[in-house]
């Protein structure tokens, strides 16, 4: 079975050290989204009761409940007390959640897989590709990773073209391990932070 990342480039003890550290203070992502709290648990549970954004998802809970979405925000709480995990959302003008990315980091890799969804009505306004896009910007300069992964179901037609217009190289496909223990296959990207540094400064210009 394949396990992320594929690509594995052993980190210093400082440069691990550092992103956990900055994992661990992690509160907003520039001024996209801030840190998942249980007071968000109602709202993100809305969102993801909708099989189109959380059916693709394979890190999400089988169940969509507030039972199962509190439970997988404590989860990322710890994480993010360990430094290895994020769950980052994004409001509406009406404070309801529209948006959530979902990151686990490697520190030995100095890597992370990005994750997450968009509410629908907000999917064809040019919203997601920029939010990945700063997304991306923000895991390199203030989380400090070098690698960043990214999966998508097989028949995710939406990502695969948002992930290759950004700029990520696509491997293959990989084992996905499911919440409920399964596993299925998923299409699997990288980016590096050399490969950032040069888009960033032409095609996203």
């Amino acid at each position: 079975m394949n396990e992320m990342p594929l690509t594995r480039i052993s980190a210093s003890a400082e440069k691990q050290e550092g992103i956990r550290h900055a994992v661990r203070c992690a509160i907003t992502m520039g001024d996209l989204a801030r840190l998942a709290s249980p007071t968000d648990v109602d709202s993100l549970t809305t969102l993801l009761a909708d099989p189109e954004i959380s059916g693709p998802i394979y890190t999400l809970p089988e169940e969509i409940c507030s039972r199962t979405i509190g439970d997988f925000v404590e989860r990322h709480l710890v994480e993010r007390q360990q430094g290895k995990g994020l769950l980052m959302i994004s409001s509406d003008d009406a404070g309801e959640v529209s948006a959530y990315q979902d990151i686990q980091v490697w520190p030995q890799w100095a890597a992370c897989e990005l994750g997450g969804a968009l509410r629908g009505n907000r999917q064809n306004a040019g919203q997601g590709g920029l939010g990945v896009a700063i997304a991306i910007a923000w895991l390199f300069d203030e989380i400090g990773v070098d690698l960043i992964c990214e999966t998508a179901a097989l028949d995710n037609v939406r990502t695969a073209r948002l992930l290759e217009r950004i700029g990520f190289t696509f491997k293959g496909e990989i084992q996905s391990n499911l919440a409920d223990g399964t596993v299925r296959p998923s299409l699997y990207w990288e980016l590096t932070r050399d490969e950032w540094a040069v888009l960033s400064k032409t095609t996203l210009s």
